[in-house]
Order: structure tokens, then sequence, then C-alpha cells
């Protein structure tokens, strides 16, 4: 679904990513894991074409991206959910949905299915659907914002740190859920600063080192290996 092939990425003079592959199959959920300043963000901007790759390749849907502006790539399927959720927050709960399946210039009907379907999946979206965005808790903001990007019925669910300030139960809820998605068929590539919980959730990981993938595996090895954790994520 995304093949990336030895992309070196800069911003300004600056090198941040160096000589990065990785792939991302059909419902698999990979994790992207590293210290601070590994360039864990900056993969997923350059993944979406927020940033363009300085060299390399980057593939979706077996065609290459270079070129597509950010807003297409999403209305063809690949979303990314940012750092910081960014949801509206003069909008209620129904509303920032609905936008998201406006992106996606989905029908009616289809957005009718998709609130049913992410009211489920999050119960307490369907409680607060009348609510302000700006009015909910900041677990809450975040389970909108990944609601949000599948009402766009996405191929490829990017997400960067989507447990960062929340509760420990909070992250969980999101994390199953994700399971759930990728158990579904759904790419999912996630950047998660609980490194530990994100290898537990993910069928693969890449670790990040100085903007070089400094290891790649299943998820389950990497999660056993006590050296990998003290040498990789302190």
């Amino acid at each position: 679904m995304i093949e990336v092939d030895h992309i070196d990425v800069a911003i300004g003079p600056v090198g941040i990513l160096h000589d990065v592959s990785l792939s991302l199959a059909p419902g698999r959920l990979v994790t992207v894991i590293g210290a601070n300043g590994a360039g864990k963000t900056t993969l997923l901007r350059t993944l979406s074409n927020i940033v363009s790759p300085r060299s390399g390749t980057i593939r979706f849907d077996g065609r290459p991206t270079a070129g597509i502006k950010p807003h297409l790539l999403a209305r063809a399927g690949l979303v990314h959910v940012p750092q910081g959720r960014q949801i509206v927050p003069g909008l209620t709960v129904r509303d920032n949905l609905v936008i998201g399946a406006d992106r996606a210039g989905l029908d009616a009907g289809t957005i009718a299915e998709g609130l049913e379907r992410e009211f489920a999946r999050f119960p307490v979206l369907k409680e607060r659907q009348h609510i302000l965005g700006g009015n909910l808790s900041g677990g809450e903001q975040q389970m909108l914002a990944v609601s949000r990007a599948l009402m766009m019925r996405p191929k490829v669910l990017l997400l960067d740190e989507p447990s960062l300030g929340l509760a420990p139960q909070v992250v969980t809820t999101i994390l199953k859920a994700l399971r759930g998605l990728a158990d579904d068929g759904l790419s999912v590539l996630l950047v998660e600063q609980l490194a530990l919980l994100a290898l537990d959730t993910a069928d693969e990981a890449h670790v990040l080192q100085r903007g070089r993938v400094a290891l790649s595996g299943p998820a389950a090895e990497l999660r056993r290996d006590r050296a990998v954790i003290e040498s990789y994520l302190g």
C-alpha cells in the first residue's frame, strides 16, 4: 500500500531523514518509534507530501506520490492525523465528522453510515455529538480527530503521537481501536512516544535514530529484546 524507497529529507540545509526505506501492507499496523528529534514527524509529513524528499521515491497504491497535493492524496485514501489533533473547536462533534466526509466527496448515505460507525467505535462521541469540539477533553478531541480521519474512508491512516498528553485509559481505548482497524484490513502507520505500548499493539516496528532506520522487525520480537529497549528506547 505504501512503499518508501531510500528517501532523504532536509528542512532547509539540515538533513532530517537519511536513506529511509519501509513498507506498509494492507491490514498491518506498523509503528515508528525513537527519541525526540529522530525524524518521526518529518517522516509522516513527507508521506503526506507536506514535505518533499530531496531523493528517493514514495509509492501509494502502486503509484508515485511526487507532485500530488496533500489534499488530493487524502482524497485518494492516504489520510494523516497530525500531532495536536487540529479539530475545528467552533464546530460540534457531529459537524467535525461531517467535514471529514465532505473532504472525501462522499454522498449523504455514506456519511450517515460513517457517523453510525464512528459513534459505535467511540460511544462518547455520540453522547457529545452536539457539543462544540473545543469543549471536549483532550482524550475526546483525539478520538474525534481519529474518527474524522476515518470518515474519509482511508486506505492508509497515518497517526502522529495520538497518546500525547492523554490519560492511560484513553490511550488504551485509542490503541485498541487502531488495532481493530488494522485487523479489519486498514493499513495503519503509527508514530508513538509510548514505545512499549506501540510495540504491544503493532505488527511491525521501525526504530528511527538520528533520521535513520536503526532497527526493523516484528514488534513482538523487539518488545522482548531488552538490549533493544535499553539501547534505542531508554
